[in-house]
């Protein structure tokens, strides 16, 4: 029976943090234009598997604090804060760069790290269809258009599809454009690589079969990391979305390190 615990700002922290179940802690770091409840609420039956999913607003978004733009680097610190004395960490997109920061940051306290289709925009340069998504995605942060109109093309140039979204959705995620056009670049951290690939804790990067770019950029983080790679297709860039699929990629991985 998964335990739910009251949502609210966390020890050590003023962020919001959505809390299910008991167990090991497993901190999940949302990416751009949503909420923890929106993006994790597939993977709250992990909570009745021994685990205790921790689920922040990244700064800027939902109930935490405001912000001017979003900030992987404030939010790895966010997150360091919230592993305690050990956590799984688990980011999607942008989010995967605050995880990725706070692994290299809190070693000794990381149980392991899975991303999924990670924003590390600096990678997969070396493939023609990596170089074409950075590109891309470059290119929409000059364009002058209206916000719908820019995150319909946002959400198609990182393989999502706009009407697989709800109305509703779309309408809470334009007050958002501005956090995210306003943050720190995503194509140019300097990434604590080295640091991630001696560091003993297992790590994984997973793909969504759906984008020779993302491949591109996951395939080259993976290898520069030491990670093991994976693929799990059927909801785009928006992995854990799949649910069951990537939910039972986690509980095999995480268990193998008991």
């Amino acid at each position: 029976m998964t335990t739910d615990t009251t949502p609210g700002t966390y020890p050590g922290t003023d962020i919001h943090v959505e809390a299910w179940g008991d167990g090991t802690p497993v901190v999940l770091a949302h990416g751009s234009l949503a909420t923890a409840a929106e993006e994790w609420e597939g993977q709250r039956p992990l909570a009745d598997e021994g685990y205790r999913l921790l689920a922040p607003d990244r700064r800027g978004y939902g109930r935490s604090p405001a912000a001017f733009g979003e900030d992987f680097l404030r939010d790895a610190e966010d997150i360091a804060a919230l592993m305690g004395d050990g956590a799984h960490l688990v980011g999607h997109s942008y989010g995967g760069l605050g995880v990725l920061f706070a692994a290299a940051r809190r070693p000794e306290a990381t149980l392991s790290l899975a991303l999924l289709e990670p924003a590390a925009f600096a990678l997969g340069h070396q493939h023609p269809a990596g170089r074409a998504l950075v590109d891309e995605v470059r290119r929409m942060w000059d364009q002058d258009i209206p916000d719908q109109q820019w995150v319909i093309g946002f959400l198609k140039a990182v393989g999502s599809d706009p009407d697989e979204f709800s109305p509703d959705f779309l309408a809470a995620a334009l007050p958002l454009v501005p956090v995210l056009r306003r943050g720190r670049p995503f194509w140019h951290p300097d990434l604590p690589l080295e640091e991630l690939a001696a560091a003993p804790f297992p790590k994984l990067v997973v793909s969504g079969g759906h984008s020779a770019g993302f491949d591109a950029i996951c395939d080259d983080l993976a290898e520069r990391i030491g990670a093991s790679r994976a693929v799990v297709a059927g909801a785009g860039h928006e992995i854990q979305f799949t649910g069951t699929p990537i939910n039972d990629t986690f509980l095999a991985y995480w268990r193998t390190t008991r």
